[in-house]
């Protein structure tokens, strides 16, 4: 599992403060889901979350990682939606000269316009 992936992990489980809910979500293995944040504890070298039978809960290193982690995986999706097949909008200014308007773009703009209508 790739670093951002186990970012999407670790803010699940943090979100939903339990292994077993964010395993759910994600449709993965609650096993996977504990071996992902504990990888990920040993990499940083820190203890993100405090664990009970009964609870899940961040620490204060886990606060500030889950904030980090929600930011980057928002520029991560936002980069990729970047390349999305929106249409261009908007006005488009061309400068030419006469000759090359008339023969080449005033008649390929004609020819979409009554091609759009139809």
């Amino acid at each position: 599992m790739d670093r951002i992936e186990a970012m999407r992990v670790y803010t699940r489980v943090y979100e939903r403060r339990s292994f077993k809910l964010a395993s759910l979500d994600l449709n993965i293995p609650a096993s996977t889901v504990t071996e992902v944040i504990k990888a990920m504890e040993k990499r940083l070298g820190v203890v993100l979350l405090e664990r009970t039978t009964r609870r899940v809960s961040p620490t204060i290193d886990g606060e500030t990682f889950y904030h980090r982690c929600i930011s980057i995986i928002n520029d991560v999706e936002e980069a990729e939606h970047g390349f999305s097949t929106s249409t261009p909008q908007g006005l488009l200014r061309v400068d030419t000269h006469g000759t090359i308007a008339r023969h080449f773009l005033l008649p390929q703009i004609h020819t979409d316009v009554v091609n759009q209508n139809h």
